[in-house]
C-alpha cells in the first residue's frame, strides 16, 4: 500500500469532515452572524465621489473615493465621536458600544446621529473636518420619535401621547396637553397601515408642524393580561375589530412663532383615513390623501396650512375592491410638480401632476413595479427608483427622464440590486445577489458601464456546513394561466430513491414574499435546516402575495384565504407528482397569515396535510382590526357570506392530523383570543389539538426564545411527520 503523509491524511480528514449541519442556534440567526455574507454596513453617498460605510467591527467610518481610485480610508472614529461629545456635553459621559448605525449627512462636511447619555438623549450636529461638535438637541431619556427640521434648528419629540419642540437653544415647549384616550404626533396611527410611518412633519421653512391627533377613547378596550407581576395586571390597548367603531383622526398644524395649532378641516365623515402627508415646498400648503373607511375612494386633497381650510381636490381614485395609497407625494424640484405613486392602471407605477391636479404624464415602464422611489438627478431632469421585474422574481434599477418620460433600466443582471445613484447620477453602487451570488458590490461609472468591485463575498458556508440544494420552480395557478413563484429545498444527501416527508412553510397573505432570486431563495435558515433534517421544504407565493400586478392580489378580496389556498394546492400536485416526495407525509407551517393559512389548510384538506403549526394564526376574520381587515373582507356586516367562509371555527370537525396552534400570550396584532376559541371549538368537538403560549411575547417570538421556538416546530415535525 502506499503510504500517505501526515500532512496530506490530515488536509484530507479537514476536506472529509469539516461540513456539519446547522445547529438550531445557526438555523435561528446564522444568516446575521455567522454565516452573513460579506458586505459594507450603513453605505451612504456623502457628496457625488465619495461613499461611506462602517467597517467590520462596526467601530469606524470608512470611505472611498473617485480620485484615489476608490481606495478604502478611515475617515472618523468611534472614539472621535466620543471624544468630542465629552468635551462638549460636560455634565454627560458618553460610551457607544458602535459607531452610529443612524447617522445621515447633512451636507458634504456634517453628520447628523442620534447618541444616548447616561441621563438623556441627544441629536447631535457634528462636523467631519474638524472633528467637533456643531449643535446638539437634549431631550428626556424617555423621548420617542423624533423629528428634526429641515433647517436643523428645532426638534419635535414625543413623551407619552404628547408633542415637545425643542429649539437651537435648548428651550422645550410643550405643544399638546391631552390626558388619556388621546394620541398625539404618534407613528401608530391608523395601526401603521396606508404606509404610515411617521406621525410629525416640519413644513421646509420650519415655521409650522404638522401632527396627527388621534381620539381613541370611543373604541374598545382589549385587555392584554401581563404575567410577570405578582398578582397578574391587565394592560388594556385599543383594538377596533373589524365592523365596529374606530377610532378618529384628524390632522393639525402647529405654528411655533404663534404658538396657535389649527386643525385642518377634512370633513366627515369622522371614521376615515388620513395618509400621504406631504408639505408643499414653499410651506403655505399641505396635501392629504382621504380615505374612507370602505377603502375604495380617495381624495387627494390640498389645504391652507394657515387656516386648514380645503383650496381643492386634485383628483379621486375609486375601486371596486379596494385602494390601498402606500406613498406620500414626492414633489420635484422645482417645486411646481410632484409624483404620485399609484396601482390605478394594474401596476404600481408613477405619475406626474402639477399642483393643480393636472396629470402631465404618466411614467409607468412596461409592467415593472415601482418598490424603492429613489432621488432626483442634481439638476432634477430625472428620478430613479428600484422596479420589480421577472415576474416578482428580480428588483433592479431604473432611471426616467422627467420630460420627456423615456425610461432606462440601468442594472441588468438576473437577481436583487440594491442601487442608488449620486446626486449627479455620474456613479452608482450597487448591491447584488441571486441564487448563485452571496453578495457582490460595485461602484459603477454610469457612462462608461466601468464597474469597481468592492465586495465579492465568497460563500460563508463553504467548508463549514453544507446547505442542501435549492430550487425555483414555477407553477401554474389554479385559474389555469398565472404563473406562480415557489421554491423547493430538497433533504440533504438526497436519494431521488427515496421518499420524504414535506414541510410546506406558508404565508399567503398581503405584503409579503417569501420566493425571490436573491441569496438562499429568500428563505430562511430554519427552511435549510429543516431540510437537513430529512424533510423536502417548499414554499409557493399564490395570488394574493406581494410584488406583482393589482389583479394578482385583489384576486382575494371578501374571500380570504380562499384563491390562496386553491393556489397551494396546485403546489401540492406539483410535489405529489414527484417520486421522491411521500404524499402520505405532507405537513404546512406559518405564521400570522400564514398561520390563518395553516390552520384552513388542516381543516379543509384533512386528507393531505397530517401536521400542521399555526403561529399567531387568524380564526375568524371578525376578531381582526379595521384597518387591514376591513380591506380585503369589507365589514362582517357588508360581507357575512365571506366572514362564515373564512372563518375556521365551524370546520374544527374536519380535523385529522396533529395540529400545533402557537400564540404570544401579549400579542396586540392577532389577540389571542383567536386561537382561544378555535381551542374551545376543537374541545366542544372533542378533537385534540396542541398548544403552546409564549407569556411574555407579542405577534412573534424574538430574540433568544426564537431559538426555543424554532426547537420546538422542528421537534414537532419530527415527531408526528417523520
Amino acid at each position: 500500500m502506499k503510504k500517505i503523509s501526515l500532512f496530506a491524511f490530515l488536509i484530507a480528514a479537514q476536506f472529509t469532515f469539516a461540513q456539519r449541519n446547522l445547529t438550531i442556534e445557526e438555523a435561528t440567526s446564522g444568516s446575521y452572524t455567522t454565516f452573513a455574507p460579506e458586505n459594507l454596513v450603513a453605505a451612504q453617498w456623502k457628496d457625488p465621489k465619495t461613499l461611506t460605510y462602517l467597517d467590520r467591527t462596526y467601530q469606524n467610518l470608512l470611505s472611498r473615493n473617485a480620485s484615489n481610485n476608490w481606495t478604502e480610508a478611515t475617515m472618523l472614529s468611534k472614539s472621535d465621536l466620543i471624544d468630542a461629545l465629552n468635551n462638549t456635553i460636560k455634565d454627560e459621559q458618553f460610551k457607544f458600544r458602535i459607531f452610529p448605525y443612524d447617522y445621515q449627512w447633512k451636507d458634504a462636511n456634517t453628520l447628523v446621529f442620534n447618541a444616548t447619555g447616561a441621563e438623556a438623549n441627544y441629536v447631535i450636529t457634528f462636523d467631519v473636518p474638524s472633528k467637533k461638535v456643531i449643535s446638539y438637541f437634549k431631550m428626556d431619556g424617555s423621548a420617542l420619535n423624533q423629528v428634526v427640521s429641515e433647517q436643523g434648528n428645532a426638534m419635535a419629540w414625543l413623551k407619552g401621547n404628547n408633542i415637545f419642540i425643542t429649539d437651537a437653544n435648548g428651550k422645550v415647549i410643550q405643544v399638546t396637553n391631552d390626558g388619556e384616550g388621546i394620541v398625539n404626533g404618534s407613528d401608530y396611527t391608523h395601526r401603521q397601515e396606508f404606509g404610515i410611518d411617521k406621525g410629525m412633519w416640519w413644513n421646509p421653512v420650519n415655521s409650522q408642524l404638522a401632527f396627527y391627533r388621534k381620539n381613541e377613547t370611543m373604541v374598545t378596550d382589549y385587555p392584554l393580561v401581563q404575567f410577570d407581576t405578582r398578582i397578574a395586571e391587565v394592560k388594556n390597548t385599543k383594538y377596533p375589530m373589524a365592523g365596529m367603531k374606530s377610532e378618529e383622526v384628524t390632522l393639525n398644524i402647529y405654528d411655533v412663532n404663534t404658538g396657535k395649532t389649527v386643525t385642518i378641516q377634512t370633513g366627515e365623515p369622522k371614521e376615515q383615513y388620513l395618509t400621504q402627508i406631504t408639505w408643499d415646498p414653499s410651506g403655505k400648503y399641505i396635501y392629504i390623501g382621504v380615505l374612507n373607511r370602505d377603502q375604495n375612494h380617495l381624495k387627494l386633497n390640498k389645504y391652507d396650512a394657515a387656516n386648514g381650510k380645503l383650496v381643492a381636490t386634485l383628483f379621486e381614485e375609486k375601486s371596486t375592491k379596494w385602494v390601498e395609497p402606500q406613498n406620500p407625494l414626492t414633489f420635484l424640484p422645482n417645486g411646481k410638480q410632484f409624483l404620485y405613486q399609484s396601482q390605478k392602471d394594474g401596476f404600481n407605477q408613477l405619475y406626474l401632476y402639477d399642483t393643480n391636479g393636472k396629470l402631465i404624464k404618466k411614467l409607468g415602464y412596461n409592467n415593472v413595479v415601482v418598490k424603492d422611489l429613489l432621488d432626483f438627478d442634481a439638476k432634477g431632469n430625472s428620478v430613479s427608483y428600484i422596479g420589480v421585474t421577472n415576474n416578482g422574481l428580480d428588483r433592479q434599477l431604473f432611471n426616467v427622464d422627467l420630460k420627456s418620460g423615456k425610461t432606462t433600466q440601468i442594472t441588468t443582471g438576473s437577481g436583487f440590486h440594491n442601487a442608488k445613484f449620486n446626486s449627479d447620477n455620474t456613479f452608482y453602487y450597487d448591491q447584488f445577489s441571486n441564487t448563485q451570488t452571496p453578495n457582490k458590490i460595485a461602484i459603477v461609472d454610469a457612462k462608461s458601464k466601468k464597474e469597481t468591485t468592492l465586495v465579492d463575498s465568497k460563500n460563508p458556508y463553504q467548508g463549514v456546513a453544507e446547505l442542501p440544494t435549492m430550487e425555483m420552480v414555477k407553477i401554474k395557478a389554479a385559474d389555469g394561466k398565472t404563473d406562480l413563484n415557489g421554491r423547493i429545498i430538497y433533504p440533504a444527501n438526497f436519494d431521488p430513491n427515496k421518499k420524504y416527508p414535506v414541510m410546506v412553510y406558508v404565508y399567503g397573505g398581503p405584503h409579503a414574499q417569501l420566493v425571490q432570486n436573491k441569496w438562499l431563495g429568500g428563505a430562511s435558515l430554519f427552511d435549510y435546516y429543516m431540510a437537513q433534517q430529512g424533510f423536502v421544504v417548499f414554499t409557493l407565493d399564490n395570488r394574493g402575495s406581494d410584488a406583482r400586478d393589482r389583479d394578482f392580489v385583489q384576486v382575494i378580496h371578501r374571500n380570504l384565504g380562499q384563491n390562496e389556498m386553491a393556489d397551494q394546492m396546485k403546489g401540492v400536485e406539483f410535489l405529489k407528482s414527484k417520486s421522491f416526495v411521500d404524499a402520505d407525509k405532507i405537513g404546512v407551517y406559518g405564521w400570522s397569515f400564514g398561520g390563518f393559512m395553516t390552520t384552513s389548510l388542516m381543516l379543509n384538506y384533512p386528507e393531505t396535510f397530517k401536521v400542521g403549526v399555526a403561529g399567531g394564526p387568524v380564526i375568524d376574520w371578525k376578531w381582526y382590526e379595521v384597518m387591514y381587515g376591513e380591506r380585503y373582507m369589507d365589514t362582517p356586516q357588508d360581507n357575512p357570506e365571506g366572514y362564515a367562509l373564512t372563518s375556521t371555527l365551524d370546520k374544527v370537525n374536519n380535523l385529522e392530523g396533529r395540529l400545533l396552534m402557537i400564540h404570544g400570550a401579549q400579542d396586540p396584532v392577532v389577540v389571542q383570543q383567536h386561537s382561544m376559541e378555535f381551542i374551545e371549538a376543537c374541545i366542544k368537538a372533542g378533537k385534540q389539538v396542541d398548544y403552546f403560549l409564549y407569556p411574555t411575547h407579542e405577534h412573534n417570538v424574538s430574540g433568544k426564545d426564537r431559538i426555543h421556538l424554532n426547537a420546538k416546530i422542528a421537534d414537532y415535525f419530527k415527531l408526528h411527520l417523520q
